[in-house]
């Protein structure tokens, strides 16, 4: 039986690129978006091992509060706005609708799994014309608790009547799809540059340096729905 296929949307699916012009404007220097993107990925998991939720749209204004403060320069309200809420209008990487829409015609079924909420996801999906190959969007809101805390990955899985190995994870990072494996999902990792696999986790057995790359890898791997 074929798997279905669950997609991250951050750097997975969409291009955090055009919020780099802000981080140059403020921290004078674009590169700072990389180290802000790190730190609300490593806030997400702390909120979650503290049982102290929060969305991720807080906990990624409160890292571009720490990195302001860390880089002794000035924040506004404004700004603070304006790079968190980009979030909801980034463009797909460019081979991304090509990818979801051979995938979709081969009878796979494509939904998405992101540390954002609903609304945001729904949005961004929206905003970068990918509905129409997604049958769902899910959020870790429904279970509080971010990726790559198992309960997202089993929620997925419950919402959709399958158990975890129906599933197939695609993402960006690698404590993306090492949660999702320890969760029972298989998995498969795009490689974008300066993403890297981690050691601790076991290798997937679909690795590509695009989702062009990813799909090829599916479509010969995985039965035909």
């Amino acid at each position: 039986m074929a798997r279905i296929l669950v997609f991250d949307v951050n750097e997975t699916l969409l291009n955090l690129q055009p919020l780099e012009i802000h981080f140059e404007r403020v921290f004078g220097d674009r590169t700072v978006i990389h180290e802000w993107f790190s730190q609300v990925i490593l806030y997400a998991e702390a909120v979650t091992l503290a049982d102290s939720y929060r969305t991720f749209g807080e906990v990624a204004t409160a890292a571009l509060q720490m990195l302001a403060e860390e880089h002794a320069v000035a924040l506004s309200e404004h700004d603070a706005r304006h790079i968190a809420g980009g979030i909801r209008s980034l463009p797909p990487h460019p081979e991304v609708a090509e990818s979801l829409g051979r995938l979709k015609s081969a009878g796979f079924r494509l939904v998405t799994l992101t540390n954002s909420p609903m609304a945001v996801v729904e949005e961004q999906m929206a905003n970068a014309k990918l509905q129409p190959f997604l049958e769902r969007n899910f959020s870790v809101d429904t279970v509080k608790k971010f990726k790559p805390a198992p309960e997202p990955y089993r929620m997925v899985a419950r919402e959709l009547g399958m158990q975890t190995d129906g599933l197939r994870m695609i993402a960006a990072h690698a404590w993306d799809v090492g949660g999702a494996q320890k969760a029972g999902c298989a998995a498969a990792f795009v490689a974008r540059p300066g993403k890297a696999l981690s050691p601790v986790f076991p290798k997937p057995d679909i690795v590509g340096k695009d989702l062009r790359e990813v799909s090829d890898a599916i479509l010969v791997a995985e039965p035909r729905p």
